[in-house]
């Protein structure tokens, strides 16, 4: 049995739905020394701000049972230095589009990031994300309403030619609402979930482990949340998804597309074991033919 495991995201070709996550797999330089990059669908880089940050103060990771807390707070070197300095890097070893992760503080900052990432050639897609919940003051107030939400994709999209996906908060009561907000503002595709806001306390020292108290959660635990999420957002919107959360195998893949992603993002899983992402991608036609799927295409949002 022959299988196809390409896909279309928002008019890009991927040769399989495999986009490891941002924030866990850096500008792609950090994970060429364990295998070809090449063999993913895309990946999405490190979320980039105005200004480089140093991000949270230390300890900013907790370990929990099916998961991990992380409060990094967008460490980056800022827009400059990554398009003057880890694009013309990645060029040299990965040959395809990259999805671009963009990140601000205000309106402006997401349009002037987005306008300046828009004009490199290697970026494929712009993914805006209104959705980080470790930064004080950040993405979490744009993302939890569907007026705010829709004002970013409104001004990114009015200086942007590439396609805009919006990744958005899980960290909300009604995620239709603010997806649907974000389609009628233009967005060309919706990304979800980022991470849960979770804690962990230190009972030996009676305070929280992490610096910042609270953070983001991924991992497995957060899988079935993911699922439900991108399935009533694929039933409520046109455009297409990007599921994210808790993903470990290519079992998971074709579940979350199932459930109507058309390509399926990798994150904490990367941290865990940096062949993650390979393997998922390697492992995804036995899968297909054990399930009887000739083209992955043909399986998006299967489950009515």
């Amino acid at each position: 049995m022959t299988v196809d495991t390409s896909v279309t995201l928002c008019g890009l070709r991927l040769d399989n739905p495999v986009i490891p996550a941002s924030g866990t797999f850096g500008y792609g330089n950090e994970f060429r020394e364990f295998y070809d990059i090449n063999i993913l669908g895309s990946f999405s880089f490190k979320g980039t701000t105005r200004e480089a940050r140093f991000g949270n103060p230390t300890p900013r990771i907790a370990e929990c049972r099916a998961g991990m807390i992380n409060a990094v707070g967008l460490q980056n070197p800022g827009i400059d230095a990554v398009i003057r300095e880890e694009l013309p890097r990645l060029k040299t070893f990965f040959r395809k589009p990259v999805i671009a992760n963009i990140s601000g503080f205000s309106i402006e900052e997401y349009a002037y990031c987005s306008e300046r990432i828009d004009r490199e050639e290697q970026v494929g897609i712009i993914e805006v994300n209104i959705s980080c919940p470790n930064v004080r003051h950040g993405g979490m107030s744009f993302g939890t309403s569907p007026e705010a939400a829709a004002q970013v994709t409104r001004a990114v999209k009015a200086v942007t030619t590439k396609p805009v996906v919006i990744k958005l908060s899980p960290n909300v009561t009604d995620i239709v609402a603010i997806a649907r907000a974000c389609e009628e503002a233009g967005a060309d595709g919706i990304c979800l979930i980022n991470t849960l806001l979770g804690m962990r306390i230190d009972t030996l020292r009676r305070r929280p482990v992490i610096a910042n108290t609270m953070g983001g959660f991924s991992g497995p635990a957060v899988f079935p949340v993911a699922v439900r999420m991108v399935y009533q957002v694929a039933k409520a919107c046109s455009v297409p998804v990007v599921g994210c959360g808790g993903v470990t195998t290519a079992a998971d893949v074709i579940e979350m597309m199932m459930a109507g992603a058309t390509a399926v993002e990798v994150g904490a899983a990367n941290l865990v074991n940096p062949y993650a992402s390979k393997e998922i991608v390697e492992a995804l036609p036995a899968e297909m033919e054990r399930l009887g799927i000739e083209r992955l295409s043909e399986i998006i949002g299967i489950v009515e």
